[in-house]
């Protein structure tokens, strides 16, 4: 009887994986197609065939750091029912990524930073802004608080700012708890002013 062999990652996947750890370790615009295609072991035209070049690659590596990092968050607060704890989790999840060995800050911030974005890439960034406003109004209207808008507002401030914040802060993750401790503060500040 003959061995089956095991089926190893596709080209799309070793494609994918080798983006997410150069993009991310070396930057995006520093990161030539010909460094990722050696890393990942495939002919230069399984890339462009795949992904059509490097702008939906880029998009590509973007939307999966995004998956991860809800999933992360949903992890995080499995089990959880409670509206203003689920909040707080976030900020627990954040400590715990920014203290990662190979943390080099926000993908996205980094992404959008480095150089002009082609139209994918300003897409799958879009999405992410997108989905990090959409979730913090979703929370911050389960809490019950009148002006939902404005607390998702200050928690987006302060999301932002500890996700910045880590790469300068020792431990990174003092950065993501101070945050925390603000979020618990503004949560009940929204909390009294609905009880007026």
């Amino acid at each position: 009887m003959a061995k089956k062999l095991a089926k190893g990652p596709s080209p799309r996947e070793r494609l994918l994986a080798a983006s997410d750890e150069l993009f991310y370790r070396h930057g995006v615009h520093s990161t030539g197609i010909d460094a990722v295609i050696e890393r990942a072991g495939v002919a230069k035209g399984s890339l462009y065939y795949i992904f059509g070049g490097k702008d939906e690659l880029v998009a590509a590596y973007l939307r999966g750091r995004h998956d991860v990092w809800r999933q992360r968050i949903a992890a995080r607060q499995a089990g959880i029912s409670d509206p203003e704890e689920k909040i707080l989790v976030v900020f627990d999840a954040i400590a715990d990524y920014v203290s990662l060995p190979e943390f080099r800050g926000c993908p996205f911030v980094n992404a959008t930073a480095e150089s002009p974005a082609g139209d994918s890439q300003q897409l799958a960034i879009k999405e992410y802004r997108d989905w990090v406003r959409q979730y913090f109004l979703e929370l911050a209207a389960d809490t019950g608080v009148a002006d939902c808008e404005a607390l998702a507002d200050a928690l987006i401030v302060l999301y932002d700012g500890a996700l910045a914040t880590a790469n300068t802060t020792e431990p990174a993750r003092t950065a993501a708890l101070t945050a925390k401790r603000i979020a618990r503060l503004t949560l009940a500040a929204a909390k009294a002013s609905s009880s007026a």
